[in-house]
């Protein structure tokens, strides 16, 4: 049976280039969304294409029920997990000074960003756990699309930053609390990524690549981090639970 990954916001965006990765080192899927399906067919499809069963799980991860309703339906379909890619997650709805955030876009953003993926981890590790307990070599794992916005702070983005910064920490509790099962957690932090969420600063951003903000002359891919994701689930990055990595051309380098 091949290996099975559910990838959060899996339908486009950095989601999709992870989920293209996974079905070229022979994964099937459960892509979550919260499109209606018909919206997001066309890459469902294209997945499809490359020989992989992909199912699409429609939810909000910020509503409990649709997080159970996730989870039921990994289980009815394919009956295990080896994979939890974090990945799902909203840009600030205002892109507004520290001082100006309501509590309403606060909570729109922390409810999706922070709060969602925190609970749906938590029930999807008590899974795996009982699925490691039960085959102990099942190769299970956890990784965490946060940003390096957890760690460079923006003044227009408080609460998103606060949101990659606390999942920083979900990685780090989560690793502690698995590791002695044999199940790795990991961070992946993407810098500028060209996706549908960066629509109205991609001008800034290509710019600010432009003047030298990354050490590599050019904005990321989201096919880069699905190439950081397939190495990790594939083993190739042994002994490194916890860890966080940087997909970033070197954005977060400090210089002189």
């Amino acid at each position: 049976m091949k290996p099975v990954a559910l990838i959060t916001g899996g339908s486009r965006g950095i989601g999709f280039g992870i989920a293209k990765q996974l079905t070229e080192i022979g994964y099937d899927l459960a892509i979550n969304g919260v499109r209606p399906e018909s919206d997001a067919q066309e890459n469902l499809e294209a997945l499809k294409s490359l020989g992989s069963q992909v199912i699409y799980l429609q939810g909000n991860i910020a509503d409990k029920s649709d997080r159970v309703s996730i989870i039921q339906g990994m289980k009815s379909h394919f009956g295990k997990i080896d994979v939890l890619i974090n990945n799902a997650g909203v840009a600030p709805r205002n892109r507004c000074d520290v001082l100006e955030v309501t509590e309403e876009d606060y909570d729109h953003l922390m409810n999706i960003n922070e709060k969602g993926t925190f609970f749906l981890t938590q029930e999807i590790a008590k899974w795996m756990l009982a699925l490691k307990e039960a085959n102990p070599e099942a190769p299970i794992s956890i990784i965490n699309i946060t940003s390096v916005s957890a760690e460079l702070a923006s003044a227009k983005r408080a609460a998103y930053c606060m949101s990659k910064a606390s999942l920083s920490m979900l990685s780090k509790t989560m690793a502690v609390r698995m590791a002695p099962h044999g199940i790795p957690v990991y961070e992946i932090r993407p810098g500028y990524v060209d996706t549908d969420m960066i629509e109205k600063v991609r001008a800034t951003y290509l710019t600010l690549v432009q003047e030298g903000a990354t050490l590599e002359p050019r904005i990321g891919k989201p096919e880069d981090i699905g190439k950081v994701v397939a190495s990790l689930v594939s083993g190739n990055l042994p002994y490194t639970t916890g860890q966080i990595i940087n997909v970033d051309g070197g954005l977060t380098i400090g210089r002189m």
